[in-house]
């Protein structure tokens, strides 16, 4: 990969994993757009650990409740991050499942231009629906283990390039009645046990590969991917402090509607 190519895909992973815009339908389209290969999957997984990184450094507390919990556990005692690691152990469940199934039967299916245009458009009306219908009078110490499991439930819906599983997850959250800043928090918690499930199967394998170029690659990609994280996510959270979801949705229906006019028109992205 070149260097050009390597900053794109961690920016755009970087923005986009914890905005509710859908960072797996952008990885797709970023080769279909640039006229680029593939990227691939290790560099996929590698911008996921960068952002990962970024998450657990930005609820760094969150973080260490949870850590902590762990040596409480063996004296008994009840602790709210106990409480808070169970609960995304619960939600994470569902699409563990869901994820091996897709991937035994449907592979790379759904990486198509129209199913990632029809999922972008659809699930950020039903994002918006969700922030302007739902209650704001609950907080992530009010998630319930039922609360946490539909959650979970709606996460898998994310496994279609486009849903956006920040978005699902969010909209879920915002459904059952929880504060904007809080769903956004429970959400991006929520991917930290999944990224590492990925991200060490993956690395692992890019180990073994021994392939030295790649392995420099990633570590690039995952840097890039960690600031960018960041960034998009304390800018997100100030943002929601006092607004709603309404911009993400406007982009995502502009955005989705555009992929759908050129599948539609039967345009292709890639020209070369």
């Amino acid at each position: 990969m070149t260097l050009v190519h390597l900053i794109v895909v961690a920016i755009v992973q970087g923005f986009t994993e914890f905005l509710p815009v859908s960072s797996s339908g952008h990885l797709a389209l970023v080769p279909k757009l640039a006229c680029w290969p593939d990227q691939g999957l290790m560099i996929d997984v590698a911008v996921h650990i960068g952002t990962l990184g970024a998450v657990i450094t930005y609820l760094w507390r969150d973080v260490r409740s949870m850590l902590v919990g762990l040596t409480r556990i063996g004296a008994g005692l009840r602790d709210p991050g106990v409480r808070l690691m169970s609960l995304l152990a619960l939600a994470t469940l569902p699409v563990i499942v869901a994820g091996l199934l897709v991937d035994l039967y449907l592979g790379d299916a759904l990486r198509d231009v129209m199913v990632i245009g029809w999922a972008t458009v659809g699930f950020g009306l039903v994002l918006y629906a969700c922030d302007r219908f739902g209650a704001m009078d609950r907080r992530i110490e009010h998630v319930t283990a039922s609360s946490a499991l539909l959650i979970g439930l709606a996460q898998i819906v994310a496994l279609i390039p486009g849903a956006s599983r920040a978005g699902v997850t969010m909209s879920a959250a915002r459904a059952l009645g929880y504060d904007r800043r809080d769903a956004a928090r429970f959400s991006m918690l929520l991917s930290i046990p999944t990224i590492i499930a990925a991200g060490a199967l993956a690395g692992f394998d890019l180990y073994r590969s021994g392939d030295a170029d790649l392995q420099v690659d990633a570590v690039i990609a995952a840097g890039l991917a960690f600031v960018t994280a960041y960034i998009a996510i304390a800018l997100m959270m100030n943002w929601l402090r006092r607004a709603s979801f309404t911009p993400f949705v406007i982009y995502r229906v502009v955005i989705g509607g555009g992929l759908l006019a050129f599948a539609y028109a039967g345009v292709e992205l890639c020209a070369g």
